[in-house]
């Protein structure tokens, strides 16, 4: 098929303009909040509603969490197998009410609103991007959506079906917002979150201190033996992990000893190497104390995904589209932040993520995306479909 004029991929993105942003406001309007599963289905049941046009294959995956959706669309040619995988989540970090103090609002070509960046935009693009590649009689691949519930806490229920979805794919296209600009992220860091949980034993703090086995004081005492892990990690390989504690608990009253405390840490990894490394010597730790108990339990863990030339690769293809939209470059970096991408660059398959619409304010109150950016990204997707 011939390739379209440059202008034909912006002129018709701009068509779905105003469509766009009129389901982007009844997403947004729909809260969403991990863990809330009446909202996380309802957004899963809006996706599933403007995709139907694409005569999808559904499949719905109900838990705690929600719906995680998993939606197969046939290639131009009527094919299958080896589909681009298009990832995204509905759940926000926003809490229910939210709306009323961040409500969905434009002003000069901004809007606002939870979740409006991270991501219920790039779930739009998605479909607008591949309901364009399909208006143009473009050739295509097969595509697989899926949208999970429970990624904002790591994906602790949808980390098999991510890896399920995975299977075959000839690329990893993710939908979460770009860097500043709307470069795409090519890498990120590895994210792990640990808690340590320690178990001593209660006595009088004044008449039996002896008798007891001051829990808060182990905390303590394995939070430093946590830092002279990441110190050493640090000197080996400067840059290559960052330590964040993010909370302590512990105890109740000052004549008591405690008997429980515990703290929560967030790790981010460069490479797989620093954080196998790190990750094992934690594993190693042991009580300080006589009579204290020390559990190490992880909360989520995305590996570290290193760009190659695999990921390389695709970028080339995503400038060359670029090109065919007559778009200027799109460019890629590795990312700090984690994401279920994670998951899959980690594994070798072509990945790039950040193919929703440019914006600012991840997860602050200050939440935007500039709309000017929504047909870019529309006509760089339907473009990059075809060199698929």
């Amino acid at each position: 098929m011939d390739t379209p004029a440059p202008t034909a991929y912006l002129d018709s993105a701009r068509e779905y303009f105003a469509e766009t942003v009129q389901l982007l406001e009844r997403m947004v309007e729909t809260e969403s909040p991990t863990g809330d599963a009446e909202g996380v289905t309802a957004v899963c049941a809006q996706v599933q509603e403007i995709f139907a046009e694409h005569d999808p294959r559904i499949t719905t995956h109900e838990g705690e969490w929600g719906t995680h959706l998993v939606m197969d669309i046939p290639g131009s040619d009527g094919g299958w197998d080896h589909p681009v995988l298009f990832v995204g989540h509905a759940d926000t970090v926003w809490p229910n009410g939210t709306l009323s103090r961040m409500p969905f609002r434009i002003k000069d070509g901004i809007a606002f609103g939870p979740g409006v960046f991270d991501m219920k935009s790039g779930l739009l693009i998605m479909h607008q991007g591949l309901r364009l590649n399909t208006a143009l009689g473009q050739s295509r691949p097969p595509v697989r959506i899926i949208v999970v519930g429970d990624e904002e806490i790591g994906s602790p229920s949808s980390r098999d079906l991510l890896f399920s979805a995975a299977e075959g794919a000839r690329a990893v296209l993710g939908f979460e917002s770009p860097h500043p600009g709307g470069a795409l992220k090519v890498g990120r860091l590895g994210s792990t979150r640990l808690r340590l949980d320690v178990t001593g034993r209660a006595s009088h703090a004044a008449l039996d201190p002896e008798g007891g086995t001051n829990a808060i004081d182990e905390v303590v005492d394995q939070i430093l033996a946590l830092r002279e892990i990441i110190s050493r990690a640090e000197a080996s390989s400067p840059g290559d992990v960052l330590c964040n504690i993010g909370t302590i608990t512990g105890g109740g009253k000052t004549n008591v000893v405690p008997a429980s405390a515990s703290v929560e840490v967030g790790l981010r990894f460069r490479t797989p190497e620093v954080e196998n490394q790190v990750l094992a010597a934690i594993e190693e730790l042991a009580p300080v104390r006589q009579g204290a108990r020390l559990e190490v339990a992880t909360l989520s863990q995305r590996p570290a995904w290193q760009a190659d030339s695999a990921d390389e690769e695709l970028l080339a293809k995503v400038e060359s589209a670029a090109a065919d939209a007559g778009l200027s470059g799109i460019g890629g970096k590795p990312a700090a932040g984690a994401g279920d991408t994670n998951f899959l660059g980690s594994l070798g398959l072509p990945t790039l993520d950040g193919f929703g619409p440019d914006g600012a304010g991840a997860h602050a109150d200050h939440e935007q995306v500039r709309l000017d950016s929504i047909p870019e990204r529309i006509a760089l997707l339907a473009a990059l479909l075809s060199r698929l």
